[in-house]
């Protein structure tokens, strides 16, 4: 019986660290990307960019930012929630 739970504690650690390798590889994926995209938008040129200037004459773009902050603290808050919710779960597990 003991080693049933020696074997159940080795496979959540393993798991956690494979989950973290993982988080990991995301993490680099998604910066790569972002720095990607920001080189790619510094390149207008001479281009006059006109929606965005009317947004920001009339004041819209910052709706926009407000919109996309309020959007990105929801999905933040969301999964710290669910990583709370799952850890929890985590912790009644091994105690039972």
């Amino acid at each position: 019986m003991d080693n049933d739970s020696e074997d159940q504690v080795n496979f959540i650690k393993r798991t956690k660290a494979d989950t973290m390798t993982g988080m990991k590889r995301a993490l680099f994926f998604l910066s790569a990307i972002l720095i990607s995209v920001i080189a790619f938008s510094q390149d207008a040129g001479d281009k006059p960019v006109g929606m965005a200037d009317e947004m920001r004459s009339n004041g819209r773009i910052y709706v926009v930012v407000a919109v996309m902050l309020t959007i990105l603290t929801g999905l933040i808050l969301y999964l710290v929630r669910l990583d709370r919710k799952i850890s929890k779960w985590e912790k009644s597990e091994r105690k039972s």
